[in-house]
């Protein structure tokens, strides 16, 4: 059996907690600010080929989100990270309930643009995009179009960051949802 070798993914594999998350989500009339805790559980699930062209390395994950205030899941959301040695190319794939799916790609970025010994993905998704892309139900494209998604995510040891902005279409108006978090890596049992 040989042994699968997730390159930058590998560090991200493992459970995560954080209770430092903040959602700025949209109001009717502005917006609302939300404090939050989650968990995250990346599991390695081996590599694939595509069309005997391409080997991607692949990543699963739940991220399950809750309010500080209650502690009622707002947010529940499953994907894949997967990544391409041969380009370098990293892609978050992802599914939200309420009938949004998003496929975002980018690269690691250099050791010029990353803090010392710290990882950083950074993708994107346009709803327009022709490397990634966005796909949403009709009532989501009428009532909550999501436009632009990006996201940066930090991994630096046992600490994991995230800053991600949804650009959203909707109240009659163009709102940018970001969210944010730093995580823990739990201890294995």
């Amino acid at each position: 059996m040989t042994e699968i070798n997730y390159g930058p993914l590998a560090g991200l594999i493992g459970v995560w907690k954080g209770d430092k998350g903040t959602d700025i989500a949209p109001e009717p009339v502005g917006s609302e600010n939300n404090a939050y805790f989650e968990t995250i559980t990346f599991e390695g699930i081996g590599d694939v080929s595509n069309a005997e062209a391409q080997t991607l390395v692949l990543l699963h994950y739940v991220q399950v989100v809750q309010r500080s205030e209650n502690s009622d899941v707002f947010h529940h959301q499953t994907g894949y990270w997967s990544w391409d040695a041969a380009t370098g190319v990293v892609t978050h794939s992802f599914a939200i309930p309420r009938g949004v799916s998003v496929v975002a790609c980018g690269k690691v970025l250099d050791t010029d643009h990353a803090p010392a010994n710290a990882i950083v993905f950074q993708v994107s998704a346009e709803d327009t995009g022709f490397d990634g892309g966005i796909a949403q139900s009709s009532f989501m494209q009428r009532k909550a179009n999501t436009s632009a998604f990006s996201q940066i995510l930090t991994l630096d040891g046992d600490t994991l960051s995230y800053e991600q902005t949804i650009m959203l279409d909707i109240y009659s108006k163009t709102f940018e949802h970001t969210d944010s978090n730093i995580l823990v890596r739990q201890p294995s049992s």
